[in-house]
């Protein structure tokens, strides 16, 4: 036999998982509702991702290798990388998704352009699951309605996937992203030329930060909230479009974008034979809203699971098997993201611990161990006297900040 797989969703995670499948010889299926879908995001990869997943530097719009923190009353800190060769990536979502999807297909998945509305779910470990979609190749909104039977499934269609829904994955609470695209003068946008900026303060995100990220020919201008309503989205993207006023001027409005975002893991990510990767399973990470390189690396490594326990895909893997790649994952990432939530706590609390956390960020040690962990995925463990000195400035921002009063 030959393992069939549905990957439902082609962004990061649904293409890396589908080139991963049919690299292996499984007849694999990538299903995405519209191909120039532009997903709202910063569009922020770390230098490790261009590495694993061989992206090319035509995807990538700037190589950003400054970055300035701004606190709530304005100060301002530098971040340098100072490593030419090291940056962090900015790209625009429809092209790196294009890019990767396109590889995809290139290398034999089956594209499918269609809406896949429900998931008839077998009571047993042979029969197949069947997919009932809109197929939309003939350019019609509406579709031709069609099914198709597979072995597995992949649910990575986003943070409202309907595959969760289908194997009642659980909830997750979310925050939305909202991002303007906006074209600046030349000189304004000169500025931007390798630099990227971020906001803290309850003007501008009451949960996370806001950004200013420089693209092909725009910047991405945006605030992460959990307040969800549309009042508060707009007050908070004013905040942003005030503070950065001066070197916004003259800028035009091209773009408006929202998402959500989900702020932690699904109950149940693996039910069946069918697994959840990137947004569907939860995977950003607290305090940065990071969810690209996790998007892509869930994907493929959830694959490289299926590739290993179907053996090559000459067999049928069970619901225990499948669950082998949440166990690599927690194992992988577990402690980042717990770090990250603890950090998110302390830090996003109030707009003193905001200053506090801008001040600290000044620290050229932190600096060092914060780029080193974004840009390679690991924690880099500085000497004891080093991690002193990061606890002991810790400290002493939260301090002088009055942020450790309850």
């Amino acid at each position: 036999m030959t393992l069939r797989v549905a990957v439902v969703g082609s962004g990061p995670a649904g293409s890396s998982a589908a080139e991963t499948l049919v690299k292996a010889g499984i007849e694999t299926y990538l299903f995405e509702r519209k191909l120039d879908y532009a997903k709202p995001c910063g569009g922020a990869i770390p230098l490790c991702m261009v590495q694993e997943f061989d992206l090319p530097q035509s995807i990538i719009d700037r190589q950003v290798r400054k970055m300035k923190m701004i606190s709530p009353s304005n100060v301002e800190v530098d971040i340098n990388i100072e490593n030419a060769h090291e940056y962090i990536g900015m790209c625009r979502r429809e092209v790196l998704d294009g890019f990767l999807r396109d590889r995809a297909a290139s290398l034999g998945a089956k594209l499918i352009n269609g809406t896949v509305h429900t998931l008839e779910i077998p009571g047993n470990n042979k029969d197949p699951y069947i997919l009932h979609y809109a197929d939309h190749s003939s350019g019609e909104a509406m579709g031709i309605q069609k099914t198709l039977k597979v072995d597995l499934v992949i649910g990575a269609d986003g943070a409202n996937s309907r595959v969760a829904k289908a194997i009642d994955a659980g909830d997750y609470n979310y925050a939305i992203a909202f991002q303007e695209r906006i074209r600046l003068p030349e000189d304004k946008m000169a500025y931007y030329h390798d630099l990227a900026e971020m906001y803290v303060g309850d003007d501008v995100s009451t949960d996370f930060y806001a950004w200013v990220f420089p693209k092909y020919d725009h910047v991405a201008v945006g605030t992460g909230t959990m307040k969800v309503n549309q009042a508060s989205i707009k007050k908070l993207q004013a905040g942003v479009r005030a503070r950065a006023a001066k070197r916004l001027m003259g800028g035009e409005i091209i773009k408006v974008e929202a998402h959500p975002i989900p702020e932690h893991p699904r109950p149940r990510r693996v039910v069946g034979r069918v697994a959840l990767v990137g947004d569907a399973a939860g995977y950003v990470t607290k305090s940065s809203g990071e969810g690209i390189y996790f998007a892509a690396k869930s994907g493929r490594m959830c694959a490289e699971t299926i590739v290993e326990i179907s053996q090559q895909g000459t067999r049928i893997p069970t619901e225990q098997e499948i669950k082998l790649y949440l166990k690599r994952w927690d194992k992988a990432y577990g402690i980042t993201y717990k770090v990250l939530d603890i950090l998110q706590r302390v830090f996003y609390r109030s707009d003193a611990t905001r200053e506090a956390f801008v001040e600290m960020c000044a620290d050229r040690d932190v600096q060092k161990l914060t780029f080193d962990s974004y840009l390679y995925k690991t924690v880099v463990p500085a000497n004891p006297f080093i991690q002193m000195k990061i606890t002991a400035k810790t400290i002493g921002s939260l301090l002088r900040g009055n942020a450790l009063a309850p």
